[in-house]
């Protein structure tokens, strides 16, 4: 923690505030946003300082953007700096998606409704094939010959990931850190053993507002922890891991329930992965949203503050950069399989295949659309094709 910084911390909670309510795009925009705001106009961490945050984001498990933003608050105001800009960023998109969570299982019966999902659930299918790409030649390699080659042990990583999710239908951690610890036994064994590296020191009764079970709510806690503690990957990477347990292990939700909270995470802004508190209230009401959001975050939140007061010195360990890499691998590899099987409910015509495959290209040869626009489109779709057919 540094002295004498140029603003308040009463100015970085705001900041995290307002970005966490109109902070659209995913972690890879809030992320950029972050970089422009705060390194070249406000010039209130450097960019060395945000590059270190942004790395300790890449190695932890947990939502980027929300652990990145973490850090610039403990930068200079440490532990209580953590604390408040990590709840300014994450409680306005949590707000939001309790009260569509409230709206959902009002209006969910309703045929308009199913109109605006039959639409979006497609797109959403669209939308994460697309993000699977995205994160394969970003985390493993491009597709091209020579980096195949090079990156193969990678390869074969995510190959298992996506035949192991086919089959099981859900996601191992065992499976995920074995392949992390091959990984760097692989790539970097004597370093590991020489230096292994330690730790530091009664109006909302009729929405389900207040229905719980007590060994649900336990249940939720324990699962959403290990979905934070064990998922490397921003954004979408936690889906595979969300759907294994939400829907396969525990069967709280069905497969379009699962979609449609999918959907609501992208028209919501913040983290992507406050997905998580609508999926805990459709599940045990707002105390389940609580438990299932603050189980997520609080690893991310936890990593971060241990890991920034020495974080120069693991982050050069080519030890713990090799078992990131191997999880991740295998992480992306999961998506890829979860979007094969999550892809059967929501694809059910000509019509539903035809959203999926264009929402898809759209991203791709549309540099300006967002994930939410899409969205709002397919939702209009969905509407005129359930109205004129």
């Amino acid at each position: 923690m540094k002295e004498n910084p140029i603003y308040k911390l009463s100015d970085m909670t705001l900041y995290f505030l307002k970005l966490g309510t109109l902070g659209f795009g995913g972690p890879v925009a809030l992320v950029g946003y972050m970089y422009t705001d705060l390194v070249e106009k406000k010039a209130w961490v450097t960019e060395e300082e945000y590059k270190e945050g942004l790395a300790l984001a890449q190695l932890a498990p947990g939502p980027l953007a929300a652990q990145l933003g973490i850090y610039m608050g403990f930068v200079h105001y440490g532990l209580i700096g953590a604390t408040l800009v990590g709840l300014a960023f994450v409680l306005p998109s949590f707000m939001m998606v309790v009260l569509l969570g409230m709206a959902y299982k009002l209006y969910s019966g309703l045929p308009g409704i199913q109109a605006v999902f039959y639409g979006v659930s497609a797109a959403v299918i669209g939308i994460i094939a697309i993000s699977a790409y995205k994160l394969t030649i970003k985390s493993v390699s491009n597709l091209d010959l020579s980096a195949i080659r090079s990156k193969w042990l990678l390869w074969v990583f995510y190959l298992l990931g996506v035949v192991a999710t086919v089959i099981t239908k859900r996601e191992d951690i065992l499976l995920f850190v074995g392949c992390g610890i091959v990984y760097m036994l692989v790539k970097a064994p004597s370093k590991w053993i020489k230096r292994p590296t330690t730790a530091p020191s009664v109006l909302l009764l009729g929405v389900g507002f207040w229905h719980y079970d007590g060994k649900v709510l336990r249940d939720i806690g324990w699962f959403f922890l290990k979905a934070g503690a064990f998922v490397f990957g921003s954004g979408l990477a936690i889906v595979p891991f969300l759907h294994g347990g939400v829907v396969q292990e525990f069967g709280w939700l069905t497969e379009n329930e699962f979609l449609d909270a999918v959907a609501v995470a992208m028209v919501t802004p913040g983290p992507v992965v406050i997905t998580v508190g609508f999926i805990g209230y459709l599940v045990a009401g707002f105390p389940g949203a609580c438990v299932a959001a603050l189980a997520t975050f609080l690893p991310c939140y936890l990593f971060t503050v241990a890991l920034a007061p020495s974080f120069k010195k693991i982050a050069k360990n080519t030890s713990m950069k090799a078992f990131v890499d191997g999880i991740t691998a295998v992480v992306i590899g999961s998506l890829v399989g979860a979007v094969i099987i999550i892809a059967e409910r929501p694809i059910v015509d000509l019509a539903t295949a035809l959203i999926a495959l264009l929402s898809a290209l759209a991203l791709i040869y549309i540099r300006t659309i967002k994930e939410p626009q899409l969205i709002l489109a397919s939702a209009i779709i969905g509407i005129l094709i359930k109205t004129l057919l």
